[in-house]
């Protein structure tokens, strides 16, 4: 009897050992979504799990949210380093991901109220209210602070408060920055880097072409051409090698948040609860499909990302933010992936997706 009880007691063993082996191999395979709360004196972010779309983790963000009429409040970097704008407390905060879970890892100040932020050329780039900041990046660790710029709207004009929406790496030798001002058409800032720092120059602010209005949210392609969309007159642009090259109709209403995928590039379009697919080439942007998904909350998008086959898209109504996630194939072809989830807040800003981890790195 003793040596079945020991030779079932080892088997046991051996069988909950390699179960929590596979756990922690599919654990590492999880593919996440961050979003924030946005709170203004508690800022937090969450953590979903794509697959089961269940909520992993709810962290504080050690600062304060309130950013509006922005792109890119968080952003993430291989997979491993998440950064999210406390705009109510002039810092992004920095997690790192252990596993498949994150861990808060600091927080680094910014010159003015941080909106938007992107990872390129080692470091961390910042736009707040009025200025852009530089932070060296080593790893999946942010550094310090190493270069700043003051933000300007076409003609030298101070960006008026709420202006600043993006910030964006189109090489290692220029970053962008987008300023929406109603009633002028906006600007294009170009911000010169050296070795990845902000030098402080003066940008070139390059205003949006005449009979156009608000240059917002974009995404870079390899060659140095970005997408730019321009939300309040409905349209969508080409702009390269400093210069707005092609304007189009976008055939939504509110083109304002854009994600690439490959050769693809997707619009959210707040005002028609729906996703457009582009395709842009070195003169021109093609709109390929007006509706490639629609929003099934109803509510109005406020940011979108991809990575990894997974789409997300955060979305506002009545009171509440929702998470919508899609897949996408080859074609650009996208299918919604559950139900959309409901996040508890109402203006939760940002998102990011992050890929699985199957190699059970730490």
């Amino acid at each position: 009897m003793s040596r079945v009880r020991i030779l079932g007691t080892a088997t046991a063993v051996i069988i909950l050992s390699i179960g929590a082996a596979g756990l922690r191999a599919v654990g590492h395979g999880r593919t996440l979504v961050v979003t924030m709360t946005n709170d203004p004196r508690a800022n937090e972010i969450k953590v979903y799990d794509v697959n089961s779309q269940m909520l992993l983790q709810t962290l504080s963000t050690h600062g304060q949210g309130g950013a509006g009429g922005n792109a890119r409040g968080i952003r993430q970097l291989d997979d491993d380093l998440v950064a999210v704008v406390n705009n109510g407390s002039n810092t992004v905060a920095l997690f790192r991901r252990d596993g498949d879970a994150l861990k808060f890892d600091r927080t680094v100040s910014t010159s003015s109220a941080p909106v938007s932020v992107d990872f390129a050329n080692d470091h961390l780039y910042v736009a707040g209210a009025t200025t852009v900041d530089s932070f060296v990046v080593r790893g999946n660790s942010v550094g310090w602070w190493d270069g700043t710029a003051t933000l300007a709207l076409a003609g030298g004009a101070v960006p008026p408060a709420g202006s600043t929406a993006q910030v964006g790496a189109v090489n290692d030798r220029q970053i962008l920055v987008t300023l929406k001002a109603d009633p002028d058409p906006g600007t294009v800032d170009i911000v010169v880097l050296d070795r990845g720092r902000v030098t402080g120059a003066a940008p070139t602010a390059v205003s949006a072409p005449a009979g156009t209005l608000t240059p917002f949210g974009f995404a870079v392609y390899g060659d140095g051409t970005a997408l730019i969309t321009l939300a309040h007159s409905n349209q969508d642009s080409l702009f390269r090698d400093g210069a707005f090259k092609t304007v189009i109709a976008a055939g939504q209403n509110a083109s304002c948040w854009m994600t690439r995928v490959g050769k693809y590039v997707f619009a959210a379009n707040t005002g028609s609860q729906t996703i457009s697919r582009l395709i842009g080439t070195g003169n021109n942007v093609f709109v390929d499909n007006p509706i490639a998904a629609t929003i099934a909350t109803g509510g109005a998008p406020a940011d979108i990302d991809a990575t990894a086959g997974v789409i997300g898209v955060i979305d506002h109504g009545a009171g509440q933010s929702h998470l919508s996630l899609f897949t996408y194939n080859q074609f650009g072809e996208l299918v919604a992936s559950g139900a959309p989830i409901t996040v508890g807040v109402a203006n939760a800003n940002g998102v990011a997706v992050l890929g699985p981890r199957p190699d059970g790195r730490d």
